[in-house]
């Protein structure tokens, strides 16, 4: 007598690893790219803040406007804090939906 496989088993199996693949698939979960879009946008802000301090006379130089606290140090900082949200969001590990059972 031959003995054969319970094909039932087989066919309901497949389904959950192809499912188990694709979901191991998506590098980044839907959270992820919200951080993403939330780091690009404070690194925007503080490039924005750096941003400015040109003259109306090119022989006039305004060391005030070039060196003032928003540009050499709130913009920096918040830009570090932009990349920090960066980092975050790259190392999240996205939700799974074994892990919400």
């Amino acid at each position: 007598m031959k003995a054969t496989r319970p094909t039932t088993q087989i066919k309901t199996a497949i389904p959950s690893a192809t499912a188990k693949r694709a979901e191991a698939g998506k590098l980044f979960g839907k959270e992820n790219f919200k951080w993403m879009l939330i780091g690009v946008a404070v690194l925007i802000l503080g490039f924005i803040l750096m941003a400015g301090g040109h003259s109306d006379d090119p022989n006039v130089f305004n060391k005030d406007e070039v060196y003032s606290t928003r540009r050499i140090t709130i913009a920096p900082i918040i830009i570090l804090i932009g990349l920090v949200i960066e980092i975050y969001a790259i190392f999240r590990q996205p939700k799974t939906a074994e892990a919400s059972v």
